[in-house]
């Protein structure tokens, strides 16, 4: 509503409870950074961009894990003769 300037500051902060310092602050502090919030799409992270690693990590321990299962049970010791 300040950007657009609809209406005065003075209504504003009592609209909205605030004092009209602070609505400048904000609406100065907007329009400067104002491209951040509007940028191309293009450098917004993707949520999913995160996750491919970790699931590929995921997948080399499960093999190496299933590997060493099996390369323990080849050289397991025999079991323990309990006739003595």
């Amino acid at each position: 509503m300040a950007i657009k300037e609809h209406s005065s500051l003075q209504d504003l902060a009592a609209k909205f409870e605030l004092h009209p310092n602070q609505i400048s602050n904000l609406k100065r502090e907007f329009l400067e950074n104002a491209e951040l919030a509007f940028g191309p799409q293009a450098e917004k992270e993707d949520p999913e961009s995160g996750t491919a690693p970790l699931y590929s990590k995921i997948d080399q321990l499960q093999v190496e894990n299933d590997f060493l299962k099996k390369a323990l049970g080849r050289c397991a010791l025999p079991k323990e003769d309990k006739r003595w």
